[in-house]
């Protein structure tokens, strides 16, 4: 076992499992740049896809009577779609110069709403599209959450339902993007056996997630939500 792979391997699942349990998305905005110091980007994919796994499964048992079903219905079978083609292309090529193209519409998001502009309204066609583009970035990149942030702020108002309705849709994505990764390959048993290593790390940036959602208010999560989208976009064009 590589002990540098181990140990970046642990900071980025904690940080990355951290800021996911408190929004509920951006888990692999945060971990993908650590872990690419020291992996590829499908070892980083698959273990960011893996604890994926984990964190839906405890996070929507506590969850469940908070998601908007509605907005997931809409966005799960074109997100699907997408996810499809991006592990597709993650599998037979080289992606990393997407990374910009996302990165750059992100900061062009916040920048727009930050501007005093007012959120994105999309139509049903407009969900959809996003809907694709963000199961793309996640087959990709395991990165489509401000994608979907944009279709969910649409329909959802409250807080607890916002981040209840991101986490159910990272378990569309997770339930989805298991299956094919295993099958193209990309999916290996050493990256389970190295996951269940670091699960003591997971649970632990969950639990402290956890508590540290609970202590924050509604004006200063949305805040925090916008300076996150733009670490996010810097991040990934750079």
């Amino acid at each position: 076992m590589n002990i540098e792979i181990f140990i970046i391997l642990i900071v980025g699942i904690f940080a990355g499992f951290y800021v996911q349990t408190i929004f509920g998305f951006a888990g692999s905005l945060v971990a993908l740049p650590i872990l690419l110091f020291k992996m590829s980007l499908p070892d980083a994919i698959a273990y960011i896809s893996i604890f994926y796994m984990f964190s839906c499964i405890l996070l929507l048992t506590k969850e469940w009577k908070n998601l908007d079903f509605k907005i997931i219905l809409q966005l799960s079978f074109t997100t699907v779609i997408g996810i499809l083609i991006g592990i597709t292309v993650l599998t037979f090529s080289k992606p990393l110069f997407l990374k910009t193209g996302l990165g750059a519409f992100i900061l062009a998001y916040v920048a727009y709403i930050s501007l005093g502009k007012r959120k994105l309204k999309l139509n049903k066609f407009g969900i959809y599209i996003f809907g694709i583009f963000a199961g793309f970035f996640s087959g990709v990149f395991s990165t489509g959450g401000p994608l979907h942030v944009v279709c969910v702020e649409n329909s959802v108002k409250d807080v607890k339902t916002f981040r209840a309705t991101m986490i159910g849709l990272s378990g569309v994505i997770t339930v989805t993007r298991i299956p094919a990764l295993a099958i193209s390959g990309i999916l290996h048993e050493h990256h389970l056996k190295m996951a269940f290593m670091v699960f003591p790390v997971f649970l632990l940036a969950q639990f402290l997630g956890k508590r540290t959602f609970v202590k924050i208010n509604e004006f200063f999560f949305k805040k925090i939500l916008i300076v996150l989208l733009c670490i996010s976009g810097i991040l990934l064009m750079f």
